[in-house]
């Protein structure tokens, strides 16, 4: 995959390229990661990228001229993707999808945004990260770049790394414990020794299950009991819903 940052501040967004698997993906040929310097393309003296508001308002605006030829210099954006409030909130479904496409674009707003003839026109999608409100778009970007990088195949040593991880099939990963067996007298569950993988993966799917009802039961809402074979498991879930005990499970 090829990704393209259009950003004011290119040595922030490049120091990602040394960072953890985003550097191996990059290595093996699997990722580039091309900072664009909005400025190079101002036709002003002094290489501004923004100006005041029409009607008033705090703060400046990104203009449209810089980010427009911007664009116009990647000669195969794909995606067009605004890092902004207004956009949808990103999740993991959002970073399935976009790991699947070739090239991606990504631009960073700063100040109180970009005009907005160069959304309406010239963006195919705009992410927020959440309800609230930072500096710039490359921190944002970061962000952005790492969920989706990891989920390209061979970048992960596996699949399993990712697919195992909370909010991957809509839910929160299992609790995970290693050495010592007994600490302070709270000891690791006996099943996760046994050997037994098969009764180790049924013990973690029901952690995972009672974990995400706890912490998110939004996304407990939406489990289908119907994709899940076991009985013990989809009893696990229907007990949780009437309010249930589930100690023993």
């Amino acid at each position: 995959m090829d990704i393209n940052v259009l950003t004011t501040f290119p040595e922030f967004v490049d120091e990602i390229k040394d960072y953890s698997m985003i550097k191996r993906g990059i290595v093996h040929g699997l990722v580039s990661i091309n900072s664009i310097n909005i400025r190079d393309f101002s036709k002003d003296p002094n290489r501004r990228t923004d100006d005041y508001p029409y009607g008033g308002g705090n703060g400046m605006l990104m203009t449209c001229q810089p980010i427009y030829d911007a664009l116009n210099s990647i000669e195969n954006r794909g995606k067009v993707i605004y890092l902004s409030p207004h956009g949808k909130t990103l999740n993991q479904a959002i970073l399935n999808d976009l790991s699947n496409l070739d090239n991606m674009t990504i631009l960073c707003g700063h100040y109180e945004g970009v005009d907005r003839r160069i959304i309406d026109n010239y963006v195919d999608m705009e992410i927020s990260l959440g309800d609230f409100v930072i500096t710039g778009g490359e921190l944002a970007a970061l962000v952005l770049i790492d969920g989706v990088t990891r989920l390209i195949p061979g970048v992960l040593k596996s699949n399993e790394s990712y697919e195992e991880e909370s909010f991957f099939h809509g839910l929160l990963e299992y609790p995970q414990y290693t050495r010592p067996y007994d600490f302070n007298g709270l000891k690791v569950p006996d099943v996760l020794l046994s050997g037994n993988h098969k009764e180790v993966d049924k013990y973690n799917l029901m952690q995972s299950i009672k974990l995400t009802q706890k912490l998110r039961p939004d996304m407990f809402e939406k489990l289908d009991i119907n994709d899940f074979d076991d009985k013990e498991v989809r009893d696990l879930i229907l007990q949780l819903r009437k309010g249930g005990n589930y100690e023993h499970y």
